[in-house]
């Protein structure tokens, strides 16, 4: 299994020397890879009295790519992952390019995962339409994949046009993973469909397990000669009782997860350090519960 962890980008982020701090810890603990997440802009609460979203714009967050690119020049083979950007709501060539340039400088490093997100809010500010997002990530992914493992390419699309470019330099991996986060059942069948991975965002309790079974039957049905879904789980400890973390990574790897992302954040951990002396003491208890994939 391969264990990451979340960027706690609430706590460090405002800071780059802890930033770097943790980075640097997580790869010293041989942790898998990091994840970051994604938000272009903060809705303002004050004028939207209704407002319901986990988010606004007193949260701080980084751009996933860029962060990413910030990390990949500090670190030598942690994995990079997004989880996930928001793709509808961006350019689909100027995604590949910044992924395929991630990818290439960090030596084949990145997993990119991709969402549709829930924001009306940032849709409308970066021009793209809400309520088209599904069908247009799924033309955008088949265009992605095509610019990082072919030369050229010509694509006359429903939202995307290219007349035969490409992208050079292009990534080391062709194609880059694209994984696909969200447990709606379209995200879902979306994932068994089109995507390397799948990151659900649910516990896996009986009504987690039923969904996974749910998924893992559709990708059963999937055309033969395909690589197996990948599957990873995320362990917000704040979510989960204290003497329930164990139980809760014995619970993914039952479930045959190959990655867990475990998010630090939230716990009232005052420094980075204490981050990192988390993980640690996670690294030592969850290495005695499952064989744990070095990078």
């Amino acid at each position: 299994m391969r264990i990451g962890v979340a960027v706690p980008q609430q706590e460090v982020a405002s800071d780059p020397h802890a930033l770097n701090s943790f980075v640097e810890g997580a790869e010293a603990l041989d942790y898998a890879h990091v994840l970051v997440f994604d938000h272009v802009v903060g809705a303002d609460r004050t004028t939207r009295p209704a407002w319901e979203g986990p988010y606004d714009l007193s949260d701080p967050f980084h751009e996933p790519l860029v962060l990413l690119s910030w990390i990949a020049a500090r670190t030598t083979r942690i994995g990079l992952a997004t989880g996930v950007l928001i793709l509808p709501q961006r350019q689909t060539v100027l995604v590949a390019k910044q992924a395929a340039e991630l990818d290439r400088l960090s030596g084949g490093r990145l997993r990119l995962g991709v969402g549709v997100g829930w924001n009306r809010v940032e849709y409308e500010a970066l021009g793209y339409a809400f309520r088209s997002r599904g069908a247009r990530m799924e033309e955008q992914v088949d265009l992605l994949r095509r610019l990082w493992a072919e030369a050229h390419v010509t694509f006359d699309g429903r939202w995307d046009r290219v007349d035969a470019a490409g992208l050079n330099p292009g990534p080391v991996q062709r194609p880059i993973p694209i994984w696909m986060g969200g447990s709606a059942p379209a995200v879902i069948g979306r994932a068994v469909r089109m995507a390397d991975g799948w990151m659900p965002m649910l516990r896996p309790d009986e009504s987690g397990i039923a969904i996974i079974a749910e998924a893992r039957a559709m990708a059963d049905r999937r055309e033969r000669g395909r690589e197996p879904l990948g599957l990873e789980g995320r362990m917000t400890l704040r979510a989960i009782p204290r003497n329930q973390w164990g139980a809760e990574l014995d619970s993914w790897s039952r479930l045959q997860a190959t990655h867990v992302t475990v998010n630090t954040s939230g716990l009232g951990l005052r420094d980075v350090d204490e981050h990192l002396d988390l993980l640690q003491r996670l690294r030592v208890e969850f290495g005695q519960r499952v064989q744990w994939d070095v990078p």
